[in-house]
């Protein structure tokens, strides 16, 4: 009889019975699993848009990533630091001419996180993919073997012993070998016949080449003056853009900037960067600084709304990532691209709908109609810019809880939810210059205020991606207490480079109190 709490003998020796004949199907299951998944990674590719281009992805076990720029620029490559590698080939792009996309990859190079985000979220996918595929591919096989049984494992065993077997087995060799045609080879290519040069010997020893660069190899058989000037002039682009707003990101974080008090809460506000990555790290250090834990995005983050635009999007998901994210799409957001991007990379994007905010607080917005394609009301179509700033009006003041942020491109929309008293900040861009904040007393004695940032671009025209800023670009600082706005901070970074920090401004939502 055995004890109570102990394991019989025959029940412990059915146990290692049943697990010695399971562990070899599952081993075996395992590493064809492994190989199948190997296989179904490295045979696979992702098109995605990369550096302003349509791109394709193919995995390898290199240990490199390469970049194919196309016939006339050389192909780059440097080391992935570890064994898995890609392929990226670069394809269509909208660019005015050769020397606009060199200069365009130079500045994508000195802010490159967005970029390799999404490459190495391509490849995690793809090797998940891979991962899910190869574990059922594993199965096939080990399920067949099973499903046969001994029985006709060994009748069949006997007939691949037979002469029609041996027969049956050289034809499946030959069969290969007329598939794989190892007798041919095809001709020698033009880029296996130009071996990887470092950059430093590709430019030359009048070029200086900075650290971060010293890995970087190129290949390609373009040795003209036009095609090695146009490169020289990328890596100094590439080189003063990099240290530019990495000066700018490091004086950020030593900025002395109003402080939240206990349970505050500040926000950042951006609006208008019209595609300019650089600054996306210095308006994260800003926020760090001032120790925001929200983003506010108020639109123009493109400059009409592309595809090829997604690298800006891609850089500002990049670099407040972590933060609660809350957005709307400016006017040069064409489409609907932008507003389901952002979504799709966490950010809460305003439908027009009141919504909850961050600390008990409500948000309103909707992007600006005057994009083609976002001029609908939800599912109505055709109403103009003041059709819809009405009905975001009338969203507002009808609402069950008053409107804490109203949050759009471009404060015309929120004028009149302001003049009926039926918020108490309306955030918004658009203007490329600070306005406000202004104190508005409603139709109903309710207090509210409007305020417009500056560009957190430095854009002077509608597209800012280059060298260093164009204008002087600024960052907001919303605080937010009890649920309402009690204070903004802008904080200004000049084409100087220099920061200008404005003074905090108390927001006195009180009624009938004077006005400041």
């Amino acid at each position: 009889m055995t004890e109570p709490g102990r394991v019989s003998d025959d029940a412990l020796h059915r146990v290692l019975r049943h697990t010695t004949r399971i562990a070899p199907h599952v081993a075996v299951w395992l590493l064809l699993s492994v190989l199948a998944a190997v296989a179904v990674f490295l045979a696979g590719s992702r098109t995605i848009v990369l550096a302003s281009h349509d791109a394709v992805l193919h995995p390898t076990f290199s240990g490199y990533v390469v970049l194919h720029t196309g016939p006339v620029l050389p192909d780059v490559r440097r080391s992935s630091g570890g064994p898995v590698g890609v392929d990226i080939r670069l394809g269509k792009t909208e660019a005015a001419s050769t020397d606009e996309l060199v200069q365009r990859y130079a500045f994508l190079a000195g802010h490159p996180e967005g970029q390799v985000a999404k490459v190495r979220d391509a490849l995690t996918d793809m090797a998940l993919d891979a991962a899910v595929r190869g574990a059922a591919l594993g199965l096939l096989p080990l399920g067949v073997w099973l499903l046969m049984g001994p029985g006709r494992r060994r009748e069949l065993a006997g007939r691949v012993r037979s002469r029609e077997g041996a027969a049956a087995g050289v034809a499946v060799l030959l069969l290969a070998a007329a598939l794989w045609e190892p007798w041919t080879s095809g001709e020698d290519t033009v880029e296996a016949a130009h071996p990887w040069t470092s950059l430093a010997d590709f430019l030359g020893p009048d070029v200086p080449i900075s650290p971060e660069a010293a890995g970087i190899e190129v290949r390609g058989d373009v040795t003209t003056q036009q095609t090695h000037r146009l490169i020289t002039s990328a890596v100094a682009k590439y080189e003063s853009s990099k240290s530019w707003y990495a000066d700018a990101t490091v004086a950020a974080a030593d900025l002395v900037l109003h402080q939240p008090a206990a349970g505050d809460t500040v926000v950042t506000f951006i609006s208008d960067r019209h595609d300019n990555i650089g600054m996306d790290d210095v308006a994260r250090a800003i926020g760090d600084a001032a120790g925001a834990s929200v983003v506010f995005d108020g639109g123009d983050d493109t400059s009409s709304g592309k595809t090829w635009e997604a690298f800006s999007l891609d850089s500002v998901s990049a670099a407040f990532d972590g933060l609660d994210r809350y957005g709307v799409g400016g006017n040069h957001d064409h489409g609907s691209f932008v507003h389901s991007y952002l979504a799709d990379h966490g950010w809460t994007m305003m439908d027009g709908t009141v919504q909850d905010g961050p600390v008990g607080t409500t948000i309103l917005g909707v992007d600006d109609p005057r994009s083609s394609g976002l001029g609908a009301w939800r599912d109505e179509t055709g109403l103009s810019f003041d059709d819809v700033a009405q009905r975001l009006s009338d969203v507002a003041c009808d609402s069950d809880t008053r409107v804490t942020t109203m949050l759009v491109h471009d404060q015309d929309l929120a004028t009149d939810a302001l003049r009926r008293g039926c918020v108490d900040l309306v955030l918004a861009g658009h203007l490329h210059v600070q306005e406000g904040p202004t104190r508005v007393v409603g139709t109903n004695g309710k207090v509210g205020y409007t305020y417009t940032t500056g560009t957190a671009g430095g854009a002077a025209y509608a597209i800012a991606i280059g060298g260093k800023i164009r204008r002087d670009a600024e960052i907001t600082l919303v605080t937010y207490r009890d649920g309402r706005p009690v204070g903004i901070q802008p904080v200004t970074l000049q084409t100087t480079g220099v920061f200008l920090v404005g003074r905090y401004l108390p927001l006195d939502l009180a009624e009938g109190s004077a006005q400041k």
